[in-house]
């Protein structure tokens, strides 16, 4: 009997001339469809499809189309969505977009999934096989099992030197422009860590010497993340992973962060504004503050990536400008930069809204590159211009050599520096086609 077959695809965004952003490698390969093929029963063939390295297989006889959608891709999304309904697949959609605005997503597929599909994906496929797919499916994650993520489908495209692990979902943060905090409203689930560590070993099996772990603020369990560090360590790997630059004051755990293998931490300090941040929903964070912590960071040999957002209400030109120094002055190695944007489905978005300060009510324009709302102390124009005048400003030759090469950790990470330049020169080349480099 033949299987039944199901395509997953997570879309590539278009560039600012509406071509396809293609790229020959894909480092940061998302976790959701390796997964999504796990929580599918085995009487289903799955294939998996990230068009930003591949091309969309409109001539598929899959049974069934799923779509992942990012912010930054919906518009692609949706162009996929109208492309297979007209050739009569049933398409289901999700992802953080979808879930922000699932009444919108519902124009374009036969299904949504609100939030984390573990607890409906198997209702809506036993659905389908009915032929009774519901509009909406949503269910409340209240602990977090999944299973083993398929990890070998990957094996045949063109990624990089690592694959993603998950050891928690959600934040306990509440930042008002942050769609992690609408999704979650401040939950926080945790794996067991032996489940987490059985995903590691699976990577390690698959011939891969690091990984990607893909939490929001993991370490907000200080004793959870001890724990887990703790057998990292003896699985001898290099790793990768996002958190508060609050960890700085846990010295601590910072040894034994490095000792596991942790190679770099990526920080969302979004603003070196205090009144910005206050704005944000994020007065815990202290920028003053920012320089020095990241040096106590670096003394134990872990390198920093950060994401920034410019255009909150504390936000000036000037201090837009200042970003680009405290970039340089930082060795900042891996930076990227958004424009602050009201997503729908967020607080910020309803603050924006009630203030009369949305500029462009067209939701298909909100990917971070250009000002959607009405900056405090600028035009939406002068904030456009002044983003990517940082963008140019920060990714200058000259800037990237000091940032990667002249560093000290030249001498000690060698192999590192040079990963990191090469990454800063793709971004530099991307940067000055209009893309930003949010995907490598």
């Amino acid at each position: 009997m033949k299987k039944k077959k199901i395509l997953l695809i997570q879309p590539t965004p278009y560039d600012s001339n509406g071509d396809l952003i293609k790229k020959k490698k894909l480092y940061f390969v998302g976790l959701a469809l390796p997964l999504l093929a796990a929580l599918t029963p085995k009487d289903y063939e799955v294939e998996l499809c990230y068009e930003t390295i591949e091309d969309v297989p409109f001539d598929t006889d899959a049974d069934l189309i799923g779509i992942s959608s990012m912010g930054h891709a919906v518009i692609r999304t949706i162009d996929i969505a109208k492309k297979f309904k007209e050739l009569g697949k049933t398409v289901i959609l999700g992802g953080y977009m979808v879930s922000l605005m699932p009444e919108e997503a519902q124009k374009y597929c036969d299904s949504v999934i609100i939030g984390d599909a573990e607890e409906v994906w198997g209702e809506m496929l036993d659905d389908f096989s009915k032929g009774k797919t519901k509009k909406i499916y949503k269910k409340k994650l209240t602990h977090l099992k999944p299973p083993l993520p398929r990890y070998e489908l990957l094996l045949n495209k063109s990624i990089g030197n690592f694959l993603p692990v998950q050891a928690g979902r959600g934040c306990p943060k509440a930042c008002s422009f942050c769609s992690v905090y609408c999704l979650y409203r401040g939950q926080y689930l945790k794996r067991e860590i032996k489940d987490v560590l059985r995903d590691i070993n699976k990577i390690k099996e698959l011939g891969f010497k690091r990984f990607l772990l893909l939490d929001d603020n993991i370490f907000s369990d200080r004793d959870y993340s001890i724990k887990l560090c703790t057998e990292i360590k003896k699985l001898k790997m290099k790793w990768m992973t996002q958190c508060s630059i609050d960890i700085a004051k846990d010295t601590e755990l910072l040894k034994i962060l490095a000792e596991s293998g942790c190679l770099i931490l990526s920080f969302g300090l979004e603003s070196i504004s205090k009144e910005s941040l206050i704005s944000m929903n994020k007065a815990w964070a202290n920028p003053s503050k920012y320089s020095e912590q990241i040096k106590i960071i670096r003394r134990f040999g872990i390198d920093i990536s950060t994401e920034m957002v410019v255009g909150a209400d504390g936000d000036t030109l000037e201090s837009i400008k200042e970003t680009a120094k405290f970039i340089s002055n930082n060795n900042i190695a891996v930076p990227r930069f958004y424009i602050l944007t009201p997503i729908p489905g967020t607080k910020y978005f309803d603050e924006m809204k009630e203030q009369n300060r949305i500029y462009n009510e067209n939701i298909y324009c909100y990917n971070g590159s250009a000002a959607v709302h009405i900056p405090k102390n600028m035009t939406s124009e002068e904030l456009t211009e002044a983003y990517w005048d940082l963008y140019n400003e920060v990714f200058k030759i000259k800037s990237i050599v000091k940032r990667t090469i002249l560093t000290k950790q030249i001498f000690t990470k060698p192999i590192d520096c040079l990963f990191y330049f090469f990454v800063n020169i793709y971004y530099r080349v991307q940067i000055k086609k209009g893309i930003v480099p949010n995907i490598i």
